[in-house]
């Protein structure tokens, strides 16, 4: 099929580079000249794994290509994505100007039947505003579909080309048609295809991040319960994930949830249930929950080590998640922002994420090559993103670059009993 991707973001890149890789033409729209002539030349911005690969094979083999000019595009296509940001405004709201501004440019330049889809994280009812500016604009006839993403950083090429489910939100039957017959080949495998009406589409996403979210929290919560009464939420929660009716899926307990979906979901929910003047409970103590968590090792290392003026503390991980370079809401932000306020200087090491960091901390940190590097001379580590390479480092070196031997573990991926015979203080969450 012939398909335009407007925005070159996260999702816009991965939606139209595997599209192509599926055998497509595919023509991905920015106003970003830089940008695009840096992805015509394979060069993409962000760290996704596999993404870059396919982003250069597609380009070489003509099947994707770039463009600035978006009237060019939509008249090549015949279905064409909008996948722009929908940022969070003041009120937790999903700002549509993006999104309002590309479906009426799309309109002018039609030149005949298109298929109009919102990939871009929505709040409900925004198709039938997107029906509304298109219809201001052009006579052409248009179907306007909505096809939320699920897609994990980290993971994003696996689980667009290998989906669990694919949602088509369509008030009309050829919209449909066309969407399914698109998805089809990402199925063969007998994951469903779920047609249903756009507002319940548009609602799926939201809820899905809403639930997981509140798993997270919840399992934040029975941590607290669990240093309480002196029990290990390992335990608890190997316990609750045997339940077939539950699994085991976010409910590792941490510092808090993070990244560019949960945080901005769960307040966009909020939002538009208040705006019908519905108060969503749940969520609104997932949210708080949340944001106290982020402030745990905080916590943990002020209780522990007294006033933070003029100790040296080394952060591992500063991504919201580890096989990413993104830092948006990420825990570090708020534990070295607070590190910094109490006049602790901080060492920190990101595999990915130390260009993000810098554009966030400027010289306020010092950026170390390696995680060994970043261990020199510090009164603690703060465990903060469970990239792999922190699962099994040399401890017997740690403690020889170390001032002091303690360990203040954000994801709980060591074993206490284990560290603290190696004569590290150890501190985590809920064991």
């Amino acid at each position: 099929m012939k398909i335009a991707v407007v925005g070159t973001g996260y999702v816009g890149l991965v939606v139209g580079a595997c599209f192509a890789e599926n055998g497509n033409d595919v023509i991905c729209v920015d106003t970003d000249a830089a940008k695009v002539r840096a992805l015509t030349r394979g060069r993409i911005p962000i760290y996704e794994p596999g993404l870059e690969e396919v982003v250069k094979r597609n380009t070489a083999e003509k099947r994707l290509s770039f463009t600035t000019v978006l009237a060019n595009a939509v008249t090549a296509s015949d279905i064409i994505f909008i996948a722009v940001g929908t940022p969070e405004a003041e009120d937790g709201s999903a700002d549509l100007q993006h999104v309002l501004g590309v479906a009426r440019d799309i309109a002018r330049a039609m030149n005949g039947y298109k298929v109009i889809v919102d990939k871009s994280t929505v709040p409900v009812g925004t198709s039938e505003k997107v029906r509304e500016v298109m219809r201001g604009e052009t006579s052409h006839p248009f179907s306007v579909v909505s096809t939320p993403e699920f897609l994990k950083q980290g993971a994003a090429v696996d689980d667009f080309l290998k989906p669990d489910r694919v949602v088509i939100g369509a008030d009309d039957e050829r919209g449909a048609q066309m969407m399914t017959e698109l998805y089809a080949p990402f199925t063969r495998t007998g994951a469903p295809i779920m047609v249903m009406d756009c507002a319940s589409a548009e609602l799926c996403k939201y809820a899905a991040n809403a639930m997981l979210a509140t798993r997270i929290s919840f399992m934040n919560e029975v941590a607290k319960v669990c240093e309480l009464y002196g029990a290990n939420v390992d335990q608890v929660r190997r316990a609750v994930a045997s339940d077939s009716r539950i699994g085991s899926s976010f409910l590792f307990p941490g510092v808090g949830y993070g990244g560019s979906c949960f945080p901005k979901d769960v307040k966009a929910i909020l939002r538009f249930s208040q705006d019908k003047d519905y108060e969503f409970k749940i969520l609104k103590a997932v949210e708080d929950v949340n944001a106290e968590q982020k402030k745990k090792l905080l916590e943990m290392m002020r209780t522990q080590l007294g006033s933070l003026d003029g100790k040296t503390i080394g952060v591992w991980g500063l991504a919201f998640k580890p096989r990413t370079d993104d830092m948006r809401e990420a825990p570090a932000i708020t534990i070295i922002e607070g590190l910094l306020a109490a006049g602790a200087t901080v060492r920190a090491y990101d595999p990915e994420a130390r260009d993000t960091a810098e554009r966030l901390f400027g010289d306020r940190i010092i950026y170390c090559a390696n995680a060994y590097e970043a261990l020199t001379g510090v009164d603690a580590l703060a465990l903060v993103t469970e990239w792999n390479e922190f699962r099994e480092p040399d401890f017997t070196r740690m403690k020889t670059l170390m001032a002091a031997p303690v360990i203040f573990d954000g994801r709980n991926i060591y074993k206490p009993e284990a560290i603290r015979a190696q004569g590290f203080a150890y501190h985590s969450i809920g064991r």
